[in-house]
């Protein structure tokens, strides 16, 4: 099985969010550490991102959350081939950082899936989805769930794991669409 990199955002997702928790239930998940969890600076962020995926094996599924979902899709782009798949948790919305213009606005190369909230204070549903449009990928939201993470109540996040499986399933039907496969789960 690939290798999952855990992308986590502002703050470092600490000991008790879905996140780190994860790596404790995925095979071969590794935490993409970044010099200073307290700065978002999308550039050196997307270079440890990078040097992570560069460091697998095989191409590696991206877990990222809130700031990381930007730094893991820019990282990503500049290497779809060690990319296998990206699960997009809670992004920021780009345009609080004045990256709006810097993150690209075309479809992702490999299966991707955007998880949204009704009240998230980082993105709203809407800009969730056009994002989502952008790259190319389904936007499932989980309702009134806040920024996915542990003050909205998402440590350990089992359901989350289960659609990140479903994902993961979904890329192995090559025959159709990303886009296709990723909205029946």
């Amino acid at each position: 099985m690939a290798a999952s990199l855990i992308v986590p955002g502002l703050g470092g997702s600490g000991p008790e969010h879905w996140q780190t928790w994860w790596q404790t239930q995925v095979p071969d998940a590794v935490r993409v550490e970044q010099a200073d969890w307290h700065t978002p600076d999308l550039e050196r962020w997307a270079r440890r991102v990078g040097a992570a995926l560069e460091q697998t094996g095989e191409p590696a599924w991206l877990v990222a959350h809130s700031f990381g979902c930007l730094a893991a899709v820019h990282a990503a782009l500049a290497r779809p081939g060690r990319v296998a798949g990206a699960f997009l948790v809670a992004p920021a919305d780009p345009a609080r950082f004045g990256l709006d213009t810097v993150l690209p606005a075309t479809a992702l190369p490999f299966p991707a899936l955007l998880i949204a909230s009704e009240d998230d204070p980082w993105m709203s549903l809407p800009r969730a989805h056009e994002w989502a449009g952008r790259w190319g990928c389904a936007c499932f939201s989980l309702g009134r769930a806040g920024h996915i993470n542990v003050e909205a109540g998402y440590g350990p996040w089992p359901a989350g794991l289960g659609l990140f499986a479903s994902l993961q399933a979904a890329d192995t039907h090559q025959h159709r669409p990303a886009q296709h496969r990723i909205a029946q789960i």
